[in-house]
């Protein structure tokens, strides 16, 4: 067997603020409820070496500000729905917070050919889903098929080709998979890894009368449910929770041999945003926080005695900020739409397009003073992603269009766009103001104060911002379906493991996360054709060192044509009371929960 360890990677998308974790401190305890193990174990257990042997019991809840919109992993986009997947299905490898190394999942083992190209996979036998069911080829295999399924099209496709090919899959026996190759993939381990698998006997049927997209939506009862991961769904009360319950067929044990996991219980409270969580953390209601709001920094390091928690200090975020102007086209025809025809009015097109504009824009926008105003000092410039946080990807020495009013103001003037009117704004060669709307998510209130300051910058070199916040899921329909905005503040979530290899979508022309014109039959500007060669030779290279000149030229690049226009990302500090056992919090997601299956509860000395 070929181990293969790999660094840090990333991709997937972040639009929604970070998820809460929590317990109920200041509420009576969850009832403590004997477990009996009432299934053998499979034959190849996943033993977890945790710092502690745990005790079974009791609840974790998680506070999130956005309730989740599938329970389908395979077509889920937004974090909301993700946090909650990521625990109900697995995949044939998973990424290792801690160490940042990959281990086997559902997968025992995997072997690599000399060539590099092909990953014979060995599956672990009695490995079953949440109903009792055998995991084997067959799921994984109907994976593939709908993975690379037109009609279906989703977003993982794009880190399962290589240069737009497909793999080779074949199942030999009921527990092997061959997977090879068109080239070479130096993140293979980890894109396949991403694939969570689904019961092919559950959902084969619904998929073969064209209804998979839809399946599994979160009205789905939690008996028909099936999962592969260490948990599976309990109920979910629209608009206020989702509960999760251990899979009790689930392979995962600890070193004693106990099956995982510890605990009874992972309830994702549906909270209506980060000022709710935060106060039911101050009221003792939560245990602890995913994502905190720079400014109350310091109110969290002066209660944590009194409060039993510790304040841990993530560094720089994996998430990146941002903002980008609508150059999408209709790719499908419809009534009155032709493909090919720009979404936005021709007029804002005009300016969108052009970069020296994006470049005004860049130049105008003072970091220094979202750092310090938003952030309360606790962020640092990013320009890139991986963000600065990566340790070798995101701190390359190259730097973007920083703050530079007169630079932005020189070019809006070479362009002709000149405030002609004296009403304190540009119009452009045609008399037109030049004026966007910039959409963010309502629920997050740094992103929503930052767009402010953007108007503010913007306004000073004659530019009209005007900052519209909208709710979570107007936001997400604009970004992925319908496309009704000009422009957009939002960014990334680091997906697993965070590295160039996992950017596709976002980096190539046809991505579904190449945000400002996504799904491009072909690359439409000259930039964009020399990102996707690019970042074939990033994705084809051996070894990090021959990925590193062709991923900074891709990140020069982008800088080059603010594509995006890069905005800081936040230190990370996240309160966790000190109530439980096993919990490891890292700046790569999900901080909290990516080892829930092992955390347990301690149980709380009697009193005398």
């Amino acid at each position: 067997m070929t181990w293969r360890r790999l660094r840090q990677a990333a991709a997937c998308w972040l639009i929604a603020v970070g998820a809460v974790a929590a317990t109920g401190c200041g509420r009576a305890p969850h009832p403590a409820v004997a477990w009996h193990d009432a299934h053998p174990l499979p034959a190849d257990t996943l033993t977890f070496a945790t710092a502690e042997i745990g005790t079974y019991g009791g609840r974790f809840v998680i506070a999130a500000t956005n309730a989740p919109k599938t329970f389908n992993a395979l077509m889920a986009g937004e974090q909301s729905s993700n946090d909650v997947n990521n625990l109900m299905y697995a995949g044939l490898a998973e990424f290792d917070n801690a160490t940042q190394t990959l281990y086997p999942l559902l997968a025992k083992s995997w072997d690599v050919s000399a060539d590099g190209l092909t990953y014979t996979w060995h599956l672990r036998h009695g490995a079953r889903f949440s109903d009792g069911h055998p995991i084997t080829s067959s799921d994984v295999m109907f994976m593939f098929e709908l993975v690379y399924d037109d009609a279906l099209s989703p977003s993982l496709r794009d880190l399962l080709t290589v240069d737009g090919q497909r793999f080779q899959v074949s199942a030999p026996d009921s527990y092997t998979v061959v997977t090879r190759l068109p080239g070479p993939h130096s993140l293979a381990v980890a894109s396949i890894g991403s694939l969570r698998i689904l019961p092919r006997h559950v959902l084969e049927p619904v998929y073969r009368r064209g209804l998979f997209a839809s399946a599994y939506p979160v009205t789905t009862p939690p008996e028909s449910l099936v999962t592969s991961g260490a948990f599976r769904l309990r109920r979910y009360v629209p608009g206020e929770k989702v509960v999760l319950e251990r899979n009790p067929w689930w392979l995962g044990v600890d070193r004693d041999g106990q099956r995982l996991p510890y605990l009874d219980e992972l309830v994702f409270l549906i909270v209506p945003d980060q000022n709710t969580a935060a106060l039911k953390f101050q009221a003792g209601d939560v245990d602890a926080l995913d994502n905190v709001k720079p400014e109350d920094y310091k109110t969290y390091i002066d209660g944590m005695d009194a409060g039993g928690y510790t304040l841990h200090d993530l560094g720089p975020s994996l998430n990146t900020s941002f903002l980008w102007f609508n150059l999408n086209r209709v790719r499908t025809a419809k009534v009155g739409r032709h493909v090919g025809d720009p979404i936005v009015a021709l007029d804002k097109l005009h300016w969108f397009s052009n970069r020296g504009f994006r470049r005004a824009v860049s130049s105008a926008i003072d970091r220094d003073a979202i750092i310090r105003g938003p952030y309360f000092g606790e962020a640092l410039k990013n320009w890139s992603a991986p963000s600065v946080g990566s340790r070798r990807w995101g701190e390359l020495g190259i730097t973007g269009v920083d703050y530079d009013p007169a630079r932005a103001n020189r070019i809006l003037d070479s362009l002709g766009w000149l405030d002609r009117n004296r009403d304190g704004f540009r119009e452009d060669d045609r008399g037109r103001t030049i004026t966007f709307t910039l959409k963010t998510n309502s629920d997050n209130a740094v992103r929503v104060a930052i767009a402010t300051l953007v108007r503010d910058d913007l306004q000073r070199v004659g530019i009209r911002c005007v900052p519209v916040p909208v709710d979570f899921n107007t936001l997400t329909t604009n970004l992925r379906e319908d496309f009704q905005y000009e422009a957009i503040l939002a960014g990334l979530g680091s997906a697993v493991p965070p590295e160039p290899g996992m950017y596709a979508n976002f980096v190539t022309s046809g991505g579904l996360r190449h945000y400002w014109n996504v799904r491009q039959p072909k690359p439409e500007t000259r930039a964009e054709l020399e990102l996707d060669q690019l970042y074939a030779q990033v994705r084809s290279a051996s070894d990090d060192g021959a990925r590193l000149a062709p991923w900074k030229h891709i990140v020069k690049i982008m800088n080059d044509e603010c594509f995006v226009v890069w905005l800081p990302v936040q230190m990370l500090k996240i309160p966790i009371r000190n109530r439980f056992g096993n919990l490891q919090p890292t700046a790569v997601p999900h901080r909290v929960l990516w080892n829930i299956d092992r955390v347990f509860a301690k149980k709380r000395p009697a009193r005398p």
